[in-house]
Formats: structure tokens, sequence, C-alpha cells
């Protein structure tokens, strides 16, 4: 990659700082035709104070850092430039650098020159994106060991593993008057189970996966009144939902987050479902229906005062449900339930537990900081498809090496998907479009 892309790395708009920054081969020589300063050199990782020629006679004071190849992100020379922020002077300096011979990078070029230059693997490249766009502390963690090298090390050292088990099927068919099959074989099994459960227990652990990332999606519902809004203020932490002894106050689905554990929780606070003439209620109500059908828990809300409680006319079959008696700060009446939790939203009584309870009834597998959690859905998809290999290698344990050697062979290039660590350039086009201008 002979060709020197320059593009802007910070957010665009109006800010303190921005950094336009170029990097390839001639990206100093740029520079040097641009850029001026006291110093008789640029020398790679110091920051240097000059003037940046915007145009003829026309200067912008600013910083300049090299970054000499190969010890730099993209593994390229990389220079930085970095001025005060405005949307016009950035275009500005975007123009003097291309008019010297740079082109504008396309979306993700940065860290698909940094790859094929073998500064990171693909699983870290996605993971970059997720740290990017990380919006809870789970998903941020979870990136974060995948950047640092934890999933690229666990496959290296399984592909490293099979080409050995390869190996010594090819060394078997040099000497076929030995009688290594049998021998080979069992090797074979022995280590095809270790990687098996290996994987399954990060696929098992990955499944709490998805609520790291767009956190627990929990509906409150329960008759009219029972106190839903004042749960979910209580839970909130402030007055969003409307409160009123007035029955069908809340005619719509409201939707609020808080973060307890580093879990985003999604609270739905549902219109009371009853009949009701109203034709506004009644278009509340459906929706409630809908969102219980999606939630991921339900909150089932009872008023405790209230001994005469109807049943909700709705189906939460297969459906998680805890059981929530409300206004215990006054004399309970009502019957008690399965999986229930007591709780008094005005007196904020045992709210903190309900928030534990939350998170402990959806996410079963315990997340430890020391696990490696999957977010990625390609990561999961790939993991999955190994098992099947995996499968297809214990089926045919009575074939011949050679079959079994094709099977070692497809899960080798499976794996291999995950840290780019096989010939598939699409799957690596496709990852790093995904990527911000820039990066």
């Amino acid at each position: 990659m002979e060709d020197v892309i320059v593009s802007i790395s910070t957010p665009i708009g109006k800010g303190a700082i921005s950094i336009v920054r170029m990097s390839g081969k001639g990206a100093l020589d740029i520079a040097l035709r641009v850029f001026h300063c006291k110093a008789k050199e640029i020398l790679p990782r110091f920051m240097y104070f000059g003037q940046l020629e915007v145009e003829k006679d026309v200067f912008e004071e600013c910083l300049c850092v090299y970054f000499k190849a190969p010890f730099s992100y993209t593994g390229e020379d990389i220079v930085e430039f970095q001025i005060h922020g405005g949307m016009l002077l950035v275009q500005k300096i975007l123009e003097v650098c291309i008019k010297n011979g740079a082109r504008l990078a396309e979306p993700g070029e940065y860290s698909k020159r940094a790859f094929l230059n073998g500064k990171i693997t693909l699983d870290k490249a996605e993971a970059i994106i997720g740290e990017i766009n990380a919006e809870t502390e789970g998903e941020l963690k979870s990136s974060l060991k995948i950047t640092n090298g934890r999933l690229a090390e666990k496959i290296e050292k399984e592909q490293e593993e099979l080409s050995t088990l390869l190996a010594e099927i090819n060394v078997s068919f040099d000497y076929p008057e030995h009688d290594y099959e049998e021998i080979i074989k069992e090797k074979i099994l022995a280590k095809i189970g270790e990687i098996k459960k290996d994987n399954d227990n990060i696929i098992e652990i990955s499944k709490s996966g998805k609520y790291l990332k767009n956190g627990i999606n929990v509906a409150l519902v329960g008759e009219a009144n029972v106190g839903k809004s004042s749960l979910l203020n209580a839970l909130l932490g402030q007055n969003r939902a409307i409160v009123t002894n007035i029955e069908g106050t809340t005619r719509d689905s409201l939707t609020e987050s808080f973060f307890h554990k580093g879990i985003k929780i999604n609270l739905i606070d549902t219109a009371g479902i009853r009949e009701t003439d109203d034709i506004i209620e009644k278009l509340g109500i459906e929706k409630s229906i809908e969102s219980i059908n999606n939630a991921d828990l339900i909150l089932y809300i009872h008023d405790a005062t209230n001994e005469n409680e109807e049943k909700l006319n709705i189906d939460l079959t297969g459906k998680k449900v805890v059981n929530v008696v409300n206004k215990i700060d006054q004399k309970r009446k009502v019957k008690h339930f399965d999986n229930e939790i007591e709780v008094s939203a005005v007196e904020e009584k045992n709210i903190a537990t309900l928030k534990d309870k939350i998170v402990s009834e959806v996410i079963e597998n315990e997340i430890t900081d020391s696990a490696l959690v999957l977010t990625n859905e390609r990561h999961l998809n790939i993991l999955e498809n190994c098992d099947k290999i995996i499968g297809e290698i214990f089926e045919a344990k009575e074939q011949a090496l050679d079959v079994l050697a094709m099977l070692i062979k497809r899960l080798w290039e499976e794996l291999g998907k995950i840290t780019g660590n096989t010939e598939n350039e699409d799957i690596i086009s496709l990852i790093f479009s995904k990527f911000c201008l820039g990066k």
C-alpha cells in the first residue's frame, strides 16, 4: 500500500481540538511540505509545535506528531496534526493534505491496514468497533478483553493444536508399515473433546452476552393503580412517570433505562390492563401486550392492600415472572405468590434487592471479571459452526484418517474466520466497512 490516506479522526463538529491523521509511505514527506517548525528534524514519537499552511501566507498554529513504521497503529508511517476544533478549518487542512498527495481514507481503512500489516487480528478489529459503540459497562468490558488478545490467544492455540494433529496424520501416511492409526485417533478425539468443552463453556456464558450489549427488557404489568409508575420511579431514582390515584393514568407504554452491576435495565411501564371503552386507553393496552411479549422479564405488580385482586387476562406462558407485592408499608391483605418479593415503592423498601433479582433472574450464568464473554454475533455463530464440525468428527471416528484430516482442516479454517487467519476477503471487507471514517 504505497498511497497515503488522510481523514479526520475526531468527531465532526466544534470543539477544543480536532485531529487530522495521515497514514502510508510518504506521510512524513507530505507533512514536511505543509508543516513548519523550528526543529531541524521531525523525530518519531515527539510532539512539535509549529505552523501549518492552510492557504498561501495563511497559517494555523498546531501540534504535529510522527509515528514511524512499523511502530504505529497501522504498521505504516503515521502523521497526526492536532488543530483547533472547527469544521471549516478541518476541511481546509484535509484539502491541503490531499493537494499534496494524500487521498481521503475509506471507512475503517486505518484498521484494515493494521490488520493486513499484522498489527491486529480480525476479532480485535471488531472489538474496537465494540469499544467505540459500547453503551453498557458489560459490553465495554467484553470488547476490552478481546482487544487485549484474550480471544485471539485462545483461537490461535486451538489452531496450533489442530495443525499438530494434521501433521501427525501426515506422518502416519508416510509410514504405513507402523500401526499408528488407533493411537492417533485416540489423540484426535481427546484433543477435539478438549476444544469442544472450552468452546461450549464460552457459548454457554455468552448466552448472557446479548444482555450485556442490549440490556434486559423488563415489562411492569398489573391491574390499574397497583403502583407500576411509582415502582418505575423508585427503580430509576427519579420521578419520570406520572403518579395519581386515578385508574388508567398511564395510557401508553413508557420506556426508561438505568444501570445495575454494569447491566442496562430497560423498564417498560405498561398501561393498566383492564376492560375499558376508552379508545386511547385500549390502544395503550394493546401496546402493553406487545411489550409483554417482547420482554425478557415480567414484573407482575400486586397491591398488598387489595385482597380482591383479579387475575389479568394475559398469557404469560413461558415467560420469566417475578411477582412484586407493592405497598408493604401498609397492611398486607393480598395472598402470597410464587417467586415473589415485597417492596414499597413510596418508601423505596427492597428496591435494591429487586434490582439484584432482575439481573439474577435473566442472567443465569455468573459472569466473572475473568470470563471471556462474546457479544459479537458473528463470533458466536462461528463457534456454533465449529461445534457442528466437531460433532461430525466424532461421528466419523471409525472412518479412515484421511476423512478425519479433512474434517480437522475444516475446523481449523472455521476457527480462523474469527481472527482472520483464513483466506476470506469478503468477510474482511464486510467487517471493516462497519468502521467510522478515520478509524
